[in-house]
């Protein structure tokens, strides 16, 4: 391997390897997003768990039971948004770095850059369909014909 002493050969790489950054901030935009959904799902799981503890009925039991089976789903989907975008920024950073040694050492990994930077967004779509499957669920359980404003 031999470094280049060019310093236009550098910046270049640099500038290379600077434009999936952009997509970093995207998915640690949504990490935060679907982190703070998982976070209400599980309070709110918790606040019916002990409901079920405290005034076991059978009418509030089979209700509180079905929301909870919602929760858990919405948990897993969030959860896996989560997985696929932490999947996508180890990614996207592996394309950085591949990038920026292709561009400034004689290391010439062009198809793994391709295959890596793919990989990546085709994660960050992943994700993307698992929150909106989880807003879907959570705006399910909405009933907001049963009170009268």
């Amino acid at each position: 391997m031999s470094f280049p002493l060019d310093t236009d050969t550098v910046s270049h790489g640099i500038q290379l390897a600077v434009a999936p950054v952009f997509l970093l901030t995207a998915v640690s935009g949504m990490i935060g997003v679907v982190a703070n959904r998982l976070a209400r799902i599980i309070d709110r799981a918790r606040v019916l768990e002990q409901r079920l503890k405290d005034t076991p009925t059978e009418a509030d039991t089979s209700s509180t039971q079905k929301e909870l089976g919602d929760l858990r789903l919405r948990g897993l989907l969030a959860n896996g948004s989560i997985g696929l975008l932490t999947l996508c920024a180890f990614l996207i950073g592996g394309t950085i770095v591949i990038l920026f040694l292709g561009e400034t050492i004689d290391f010439q990994m062009l198809r793994l850059s391709i295959a890596s930077f793919l990989a990546g967004v085709s994660c960050f779509m992943l994700a993307l369909a698992c929150f909106m499957a989880e807003t879907l669920i959570a705006t399910r359980v909405l009933n907001f014909g049963k009170y009268k404003y």
